[in-house]
């Protein structure tokens, strides 16, 4: 040890011994806290990165997750949307004749039938409904022929029904209003009308210039 090493050492022990003890006592804390966040410092900060990468694996899966899920559900709306349309690309049938067949694979009676005028839905479809009136009718009958209506493949829809309890058991009396959808037959497009339109005042201006200039050949 050089002589300058042994006058800064011992200055260092002077400056040590010079403390008071509550000196001494902080200084022997913050000591401690530094070999300690000597220590533990690296082992945190990268805890702390993968803890952050980890919390952008789960946010990316749960993107993938949430994207599966909208691609099922615009699966489900589009399967959905094609049935409806496969459903009203149908012709809706004449309302009396198809519910009294379908009561009559049931057993049912309809006493009383009334068929509506027809009135517009939108720009696309005409709606057609028929009240009719079933009389001592069984419940588990009434579910059936309901079921049947709706599972029939036409755009065929129960709107109202009412429901009275009789006397006897099991027997109701029952009122309801079926309606059926016709979609509009589309128009013709405005393109082709104007290429109808445009014709006509082409081909007679041809036909007037060749008329003026026939005279002007045949003369001498």
């Amino acid at each position: 040890m050089t002589l300058a090493e042994r006058l800064r050492a011992l200055s260092l022990r002077e400056r040590l011994s010079g403390l008071e003890e509550r000196e001494r006592r902080l200084l022997g804390i913050a000591l401690v806290v530094a070999v300690l966040g000597a220590v533990f410092a690296p082992p945190i900060a990268l805890y702390a990165v993968l803890h952050g990468r980890r919390g952008d694996v789960e946010a990316l899966r749960s993107a993938i997750v949430a994207i599966d899920e909208q691609s099922e559900t615009i699966e489900r709306a589009k399967a959905q949307k094609g049935a409806l349309e496969q459903r009203y690309a149908r012709p809706a049938p004449q309302l009396q004749a198809f519910l009294a067949k379908l009561a009559g694979e049931l057993a049912i009676e309809i006493p009383e039938s009334q068929d509506r005028a027809a009135i517009p839905r939108g720009k696309r479809f005409d709606e057609r409904s028929t009240k009719l009136t079933l009389r001592k009718v069984g419940m588990l009958k009434l579910v059936r022929f309901l079921e049947r209506i709706d599972h029939s493949g036409h755009p065929v829809k129960v709107l109202q029904i009412d429901i009275r309890k009789r006397t006897e058991p099991d027997a109701y009396d029952v009122d309801m209003i079926v309606s059926a959808f016709d979609r509009k037959a589309e128009p013709k497009s405005a393109a082709k009308a104007d290429r109808d339109g445009g014709a006509g005042p082409a081909s007679s201006a041809d036909s007037e210039s060749a008329a003026e200039e026939k005279p002007k050949e045949e003369s001498p």
